[in-house]
């Protein structure tokens, strides 16, 4: 009895397979299915394709042409399902590779000019904050989750003993060293306008262009390296704290 029940499931599915095999061949002579299974086959093999890279533009262009190719064929064949997937997925790609392009751009602007206006480049990407006088931005100890940019006002380094002058960055070094914490205590002198980028937003906007995150790491270099020539000529220590 289970061995009947067996082979007459394997003869039903041998038979579905034989109908759908003879369905697929007969459309084969039908030129508008024909550009349906052409492209869903280039479709298919660019998102596998979009699989291997290791950059997210080249992805976004790779599955942007995989959304290409299966609204086609959702289209044509029909395949209602598919149709619907990839014409709500091929805006959200097309959206993201231009804004990705954008980026790229200004990017490659900002390589050419200098540090003030790569700070500058950096602007549009971080959340503005008002500090009144006497308001405490962040303590000696306290975990670096944010780099920031003084758009106006001045600050104090309470330890140093220092001051902060509108257009400077500070706080990057503590927000990529390893323990991320703050080495010393920072403090509004006058109402000031503070703009930062926080851990996460600086993560996504490095996976989407990693060189991005190469020149953020070559303003930081560049700091650090002016720092060690002054000291090496002797000169006051820079006004601009990398707490």
């Amino acid at each position: 009895m289970r061995r009947a029940a067996i082979l007459a499931a394997a003869l039903n599915l041998a038979s579905f397979l034989e109908a759908r095999l003879a369905a697929f061949l007969a459309s084969l002579a039908d030129p508008l299915q024909q550009v349906a299974l052409v492209a869903a086959a280039i479709a298919g093999a660019l998102i596998v394709a979009s699989t291997l890279v290791k950059t997210i533009i080249p992805l976004r262009w790779l599955a942007l042409g995989g959304n290409v190719g299966f609204v086609i064929y959702g289209l044509v064949h029909p395949a209602p399902m598919v149709f619907l997937l990839h014409v709500v997925l091929l805006p959200i790609n097309l959206w993201r590779v231009l804004e990705m392009q954008r980026l790229t751009r200004r990017l490659h602007d900002a390589r050419q000019l200098g540090r003030e206006e790569l700070k500058a480049w950096l602007q549009p990407f971080m959340k503005r904050r008002r500090l009144q006088p006497g308001a405490v931005l962040f303590r000696q100890g306290d975990t670096a989750d944010r780099l920031y940019v003084l758009a106006e006002g001045r600050l104090e380094v309470v330890e140093a003993g220092r001051t902060i002058e509108a257009g400077q960055m500070f706080g990057e070094i503590a927000f990529f060293s390893p323990d991320q914490k703050r080495t010393a205590s920072v403090r509004c002198l006058e109402p000031s306008t503070l703009l930062s980028i926080d851990e996460v937003s600086f993560r996504q906007l490095f996976f989407q262009n990693p060189a991005f995150g190469f020149e953020v790491a070559r303003l930081i270099a560049g700091r650090l390296s002016d720092d060690v020539s002054r000291l090496q000529r002797g000169e006051p220590e820079p006004p601009a704290p990398g707490a």
